[in-house]
């Protein structure tokens, strides 16, 4: 840099020589300046943010997610033709969006992070979480973040085809360590990816670590438009599910048509009886499923496998 100012100083200098008209700053300085407009200049990545200490903050890496081979996976994909799962996503959605955004009926304390889960595994809250992400990345209006928080068993990187790598644990450890840093951008504009992190013995006390909620609180408000969203582990198989679930504003609980019993659904909703709102999902539903699950109501195609109903809002 040094070389160049004593460039620019011999250049005026000759230029003065010359008899051209220059301005009274001085070269040092109009290199500074033509310096620093070039970084105020140019555009940050949308999760790009100053880190305490640091001129020019850090970018956020990005990935390509194989939406191909996703759709096939019949997950949504923001580009791909109307379909019945995305149409079912679209009703899902809404509700949720209405809380995030201070929409709904009644106001909800930090309604922008919702948390997905299960009573047991392999009912498909990872599913669920990642079509809920994609659909909602669908919206003008706001942005979304996916967080990989089943932090004993990680997913959802794995199910988009991407390597696992820093993450949540780890800005918990370190508070310091900026989120972009960790932070995902992917090819889908308004989506991006916070992985599980490196794995940790403690990590359900680190989840309920006064660090944790401080994290979780900047999420919640460092951008007024970004919903966040948590693939979180099952609530009768984890502790870490009920420490997360104390810090969500929404909470939904997916189940499995004819696998799983009515009494664990109901163990596992008594474990987030303090969330203020409740969701629950009936996944790979028919219409005699959900009538034997007795809850509110129905929706979508009735004879398909595939298919997802909204059962009720708890408030």
């Amino acid at each position: 840099m040094s070389s160049l100012i004593e460039q620019a100083a011999a250049r005026l200098e000759q230029l003065r020589q010359a008899g051209a008209e220059m301005p009274a700053a001085t070269p040092a300085a109009h290199a500074a300046d033509a310096n620093w407009k070039l970084v105020a200049d140019t555009p940050r990545a949308p999760e790009a943010a100053l880190a305490p200490g640091s001129q020019f903050g850090v970018t956020s890496q990005r990935v390509e997610i194989n939406l191909e081979a996703l759709a096939k996976a019949g997950i949504v994909s923001p580009h791909a033709p109307r379909s019945q799962i995305a149409d079912q996503f679209r009703v899902v959605k809404r509700p949720l969006i209405s809380n995030a955004m201070g929409k709904g009926a009644g106001a909800i304390a930090i309604g922008n992070l919702i948390m997905v889960t299960s009573a047991l595994p392999g009912e498909g809250k990872t599913f669920t979480a990642i079509n809920l992400a994609m659909s909602m990345a669908t919206e003008l209006d706001y942005t979304v973040m996916l967080v990989d928080a089943d932090v004993s068993r990680p997913a959802v990187m794995s199910t988009l085809g991407l390597p696992d790598g820093p993450g949540l644990l780890d800005l918990v450890l370190d508070e310091s360590k900026d989120m972009s840093s960790v932070l995902l951008r992917t090819n889908i504009d308004k989506l991006t990816l916070l992985p599980s992190g490196t794995p940790h013995a403690r990590a359900t006390e680190l989840l309920a670590s006064d660090s944790m909620t401080r994290l979780l609180t900047d999420m919640a408000t460092r951008y007024p438009d970004r919903i966040i969203i948590f693939d979180s582990p099952p609530l009768l198989l984890a502790t870490e599910a009920r420490v997360l679930a104390s810090n969500m504003g929404q909470v939904v609980v997916v189940v499995q048509a004819e696998k799983t019993l009515q009494s664990d659904v109901v163990q596992a909703l008594a474990t987030i009886e303090a969330c203020p709102v409740k969701l629950m999902l009936l996944n790979q539903a028919t219409s005699a499923s959900r009538a034997g699950y007795g809850y509110g109501y129905g929706y979508g195609h009735e004879q398909a496998r595939t298919s997802l109903s909204p059962l009720s809002m708890q408030s």
